[in-house]
């Protein structure tokens, strides 16, 4: 006597529209802290004496408007910079969360200049 097993229908996912699978939403804060790594990565790093860059977004559907702030070393190619920043910001952003990069905004908050550069930390007297 033979028995036949009759195996479910598997679900075929990749044939479900993407409607009825969900969604991912990412913070925008997320966003935020991947173009500020993208903007250090771009600058090989931060300036002495300097902060961090920090970015914000503005994301609307799948599409992102970033604005990021940082400080550079003086005498240096600042419009080389801000490209590579640009450019950076908006491959990583693209590729790591994908979302279409409209524009990327880059503000210069300061120039740090080694011959002007006070090395002792504020506030403290020698």
């Amino acid at each position: 006597m033979a028995t036949e097993l009759a195996a479910a229908p598997a679900q075929d996912t990749a044939r479900d529209p993407a409607r009825d699978r969900g969604a991912t939403d990412i913070a925008d804060r997320v966003v935020a802290k991947i173009a500020a790594r993208a903007a250090r990565e771009a600058l090989g790093g931060v300036p002495k004496g300097g902060s961090k860059p920090h970015a914000s977004v503005d994301v609307h559907r799948d599409v992102a408007r970033v604005s990021v702030s940082l400080e550079l070393d003086y005498p240096s190619d600042v419009a080389r910079q801000c490209g590579a920043v640009r450019n950076r910001v908006r491959s990583q952003v693209e590729h790591l969360v994908g979302m279409e990069v409209h524009e990327v905004s880059v503000h210069v908050e300061r120039l740090h200049s080694a011959l002007t550069r006070d090395d002792t930390p504020r506030g403290r007297l020698s």
